[in-house]
């Protein structure tokens, strides 16, 4: 059996080495192990929740995809997609929004930092705060559930998001899955061995400090800039320095062979200046940087060729979503009347209620008639008179047995009527409509059946 994975990628900013060495290589690497089904999504609308800026947004969509399929992501292994390619993750998000409870959503740690922040500052608890930050756990369950993940990799902050995707989970699964789950409970999956880079002033290399060092975007020319800002101490070329106080080293190390770093680790000790280390540095990484910019300036030129595999991805993910979605559905009450009744009928006559049923009677005449109610106790067609009682009863037992595709014929715009042996039996009550007709027929089919 294989493993489902599952990696979101927020759309608000433009990668850089951190997110590279963090993220996006070692969740590359892991999508081509055997037995793994890997699902990689661009989550833009997560990003409506942290920026404002459509521009951006757009923008970031369209770096984030070429910077994953530049760096090695094969669309043809893995389902790669956008999040707002696929509706039902937002119609699964409202299905779980409407049974999570809200004191779940008041421990969640996001907002109750937003919360601590603006009682800090002497303003509304609340100031500020919006339903998607609010609710924003919820959304990241429907991402996780839609496509029953096993394992969702995450750093240590989002590890209370996985447990509240499993809360919401089982609830629904407990509230409508009737001995079945819908839902398994995903496990979060913490890698303790994943490198995280310093950034250029020491602290970890993030977008929120400033401090980063690109990725692709600006080339060799911007990646050099940006590692020649690396703070590094006062001691000069021949004098030695310290290789695990360093950050031009832990960046080294992040990309070079063991035998490589071991190298850059012995000259540093030996006195190799900090310029010729940010040379080197640089070097090291274009090596491995330097293919894969060539590819993500060609993706970015051709932003149609992303388009095209983004679309494909969602079509891969929507072959599952849609059909999950429609069971969903089902299991909610958000059923087509078609599907009510037969529901119905599967009830009644489990729980052995009455159900559907025939119902006899004497008319003013004096004659034998009976009448056919639907599993809502509504009438769907009446008899005509017979003088004895034993001829009604075997007609009811003939159109409890028969074929009502056969004995069935419609009647002008609003009617029909039932036949046996070529003489009408019975007529369908008058409907207003032919969609009413047509529902009625329907309730027949799904009520009028031959005894198991």
């Amino acid at each position: 059996m294989n493993t489902r994975v599952l990696t979101g990628i927020t759309t608000s900013g433009t990668p850089h080495l951190g997110n590279y060495v963090g993220a996006i290589r070692p969740a590359i690497q892991a999508s081509l192990e055997k037995n793994v089904d890997a699902f990689f999504f661009l989550a833009d609308y997560h990003a409506l929740i942290k920026c404002e800026d459509a521009d951006r947004i757009a923008r970031s969509r369209l770096e984030i995809a070429a910077t994953w399929l530049a760096s090695g992501l094969d669309p043809e292994r893995v389902t790669f997609y956008r999040q707002s390619d696929v509706p039902e993750i937002p119609e699964l998000c409202w299905m779980l929004t409407c049974v999570t409870a809200k004191g779940l959503m008041n421990r969640a740690h996001a907002y109750k930092a937003s919360v601590d922040q603006n009682v800090a500052k002497s303003v509304e608890p609340d100031d500020g705060i919006t339903m998607g930050l609010f609710s924003y756990p919820i959304l990241m369950a429907a991402d996780i559930l839609m496509f029953n993940a096993h394992k969702v990799p995450v750093g240590r902050d989002q590890t209370q998001h996985l447990e509240m995707a499993r809360d919401i989970a089982q609830r629904f699964n407990h509230l409508f899955g009737q001995g079945k789950d819908f839902f398994v409970l995903p496990e979060a999956v913490i890698a303790e061995d994943v490198a995280t880079l310093p950034g250029l002033d020491g602290r970890k290399m993030s977008k929120s400090y400033n401090n980063t060092v690109p990725l692709f975007e600006g080339g060799a020319r911007a990646l050099k800039s940006a590692v020649a800002k690396i703070v590094t101490d006062s001691r000069g070329p021949g004098e030695p320095k310290d290789a695990e106080a360093s950050h031009l080293y832990l960046i080294y190390k992040a990309f070079a062979q063991q035998s490589e770093t071991a190298a850059f680790r012995q000259a540093l000790a030996t006195g190799m200046g900090w310029g010729e280390a940010k040379q080197n540095l640089c070097e090291r990484i274009e090596q491995e940087l330097g293919p894969m910019r060539d590819n993500y300036e060609d993706l970015m030129a051709h932003p149609n060729r992303i388009e095209d595999i983004l679309q494909e991805g969602a079509r891969k993910a929507r072959v599952i979503a849609t059909p999950f979605i429609h069971e969903l559905r089902q299991a909610v009450g958000l059923r087509t009347l078609a599907t009510q009744a037969k529901s119905g009928a599967a009830k009644q006559a489990k729980g052995g209620g009455k159900g559907a049923r025939f119902v006899s009677f004497r008319d003013d005449a004096g004659q034998f008639r009976f009448r056919f109610l639907g599993l809502d106790g509504a009438e769907l067609f009446s008899s005509v008179a017979f003088a004895d009682p034993k001829l009604a009863g075997a007609a009811m037992r003939a159109l409890q047995s028969g074929d009502l595709e056969v004995m069935l014929t419609l009647a002008g715009e609003l009617d029909f009527t039932l036949t046996l042996d070529g003489a009408v039996v019975a007529t369908g009550v008058t409907s207003v409509s032919s969609v009413q007709r047509a529902e009625r027929i329907e309730a027949l089919r799904a009520s009028l059946r031959p005894p198991e």
